[in-house]
């Protein structure tokens, strides 16, 4: 390739971004994918970013942080939300996606630019082209690591990420089932029955017995149980971990049934089994917050207890599979660039942040980075307002010795004087405070950063 030329290693959604957003300011990319060359234990399909665990991107609504980091993300110019937006299926304030159609739409956006390759291969080694975006995700190859290991001098910690199971609609006994969304909240139109969330309604024996049945099960990977200390991501945390904490947690947790009513009885359940829609036509639904890790035959025999469940059809049990991250306090500055090498950027949950849209969003700001970098720039971020940069400046400068992955929240921005008391008002504060510094710091950006056409 002639002129300034970024590498980025990893198609998922981090790399995806990354390398759309350094071809939108008018530099030539690489793309290097292994799969379908060679697969990981969780992806199924050689399409660029492909969904391995929910189908959620989290919250839609701007007053809520998740919804507020992908408001930022489209002014950023990204490229998954778009191609979201056109797989979208019902779920609530959520927005959800139709994998499939959510992967081929990215996809075939990245094969459309004429200033992205893509080179179908492993990298086994971090290779010396400078700038370099570094975008592998939780399932970076042993090789890779072993190579990161080295650039850093510093092991790689992880943690075990846990997914959860998909049934079939058809399979359900929707006479034990109910149509809702808590409160009415965010339901669409096309809701069949009222609302975005098939709810399965348990009464206190039904509980009991389940709870006991879950906590008693065998898992799949026996020695991690016998980690005291198993390093999990607290968002992420198996079903039956939860429960072995106490007979009351699932209540309160995945299974609380506040803003619900069962209209078979007129009352709130004791505790309810909520599930998503996971495709566009609404044929597949996934079990929301049952992450497990629990062997396929324990997870037909135990969840079909659950009501509504009973002769249900898994066309994808939960698996659990292995999240490889930096200790980003001692590698990286908030510009997502390595503190020791100069033009070696890391994205997405390499670089500990947790979620899809969080490691999609560093993505973004990697790719600008590599691009100032190649276009001789110096790198930057966005204000400590927005999501994006406090969520940034905390993975790079919280204390290397307690570090772990972290979501967008609205705790990692400077607290907004004077405080509102409503929860709402609060969130809108930010995220006015928030679009605010994002455009002015574009617009300081854009004196010198040249932008090209849209890929």
């Amino acid at each position: 390739m002639s002129g300034p030329c970024v590498t980025v290693i990893g198609g998922g959604l981090a790399g995806s971004e990354a390398a759309w957003a350094a071809a939108s300011r008018g530099v030539r990319v690489t793309l290097i994918e292994m799969r379908p060359l060679r697969m990981t234990p969780a992806h199924r399909t050689g399409n660029l970013a492909e969904l391995v665990c929910s189908n959620s991107l989290k919250s839609a609504r701007i007053a809520n942080a998740a919804g507020l980091l992908k408001e930022e993300m489209r002014r950023l110019g990204s490229l998954i939300l778009p191609a979201a937006d056109s797989a979208s299926v019902p779920a609530g304030e959520a927005l959800a996606v139709d994998p499939e159609a959510f992967a081929v739409a990215v996809t075939e956006r990245i094969a459309s630019c004429d200033r992205i390759v893509v080179e179908r291969r492993e990298a086994l080694h971090v290779p010396a082209e400078r700038p370099l975006v570094i975008a592998t995700g939780p399932l970076t190859s042993e090789a890779l690591t072993d190579s990161l290991v080295a650039l850093t001098g510093q092991a790689s910690l992880h943690f075990y990420d846990a997914v959860a199971p998909t049934v079939t609609l058809e399979s359900l006994d929707m006479t034990r089932a109910f149509r809702a969304s808590r409160r009415n909240r965010g339901q669409t139109e096309d809701s069949a029955g009222g609302g975005d969330y098939i709810n399965c309604p348990m009464t206190r024996e039904e509980y009991d017995a389940f709870h006991s049945a879950l906590i008693h099960a065998e898992i799949a990977d026996p020695h991690l149980a016998a980690e005291k200390d198993a390093p999990y991501f607290e968002a992420c945390v198996p079903v039956e971990a939860l429960a072995a904490r106490g007979p009351r947690t699932l209540a309160f947790g995945p299974m609380r049934p506040v803003g619900l009513v069962d209209p078979r009885t007129g009352r709130r359940p004791h505790a309810v089994v909520q599930l998503r829609q996971e495709n566009r036509q609404g044929t597949l639904w996934g079990l929301v917050g049952f992450q497990t890790r629990l062997k396929w035959s324990e997870q037909r025999r135990v969840f079909r207890m659950i009501p509504g469940l009973e002769n249900a059809e898994f066309v994808r049990y939960g698996v659990m599979h292995r999240n490889t991250y930096v200790n980003a306090p001692l590698v990286l500055e908030p510009t997502t660039q390595m503190r020791a090498h100069r033009g070696v950027f890391l994205a997405g949950q390499l670089t500990g942040v947790e979620g899809y849209v969080e490691s999609a969003a560093v993505g973004i700001l990697a790719g600008m980075n590599a691009a100032r970098h190649a276009l001789g720039l110096e790198p930057v971020v966005p204000p400590a307002d927005t999501v994006i940069g406090s969520l940034c400046r905390h993975i790079s400068e919280c204390d290397a010795k307690v570090f772990s992955p972290m979501n967008a929240n609205h705790g990692l921005l400077p607290p907004i004087e004077p405080r509102p008391r409503d929860r709402a008002e609060r969130g809108t504060a930010y995220a006015e405070r928030s679009l605010a510094a994002l455009e002015r710091w574009m617009a300081a950006l854009g004196r010198q950063e040249p932008m090209a056409a849209e890929p």
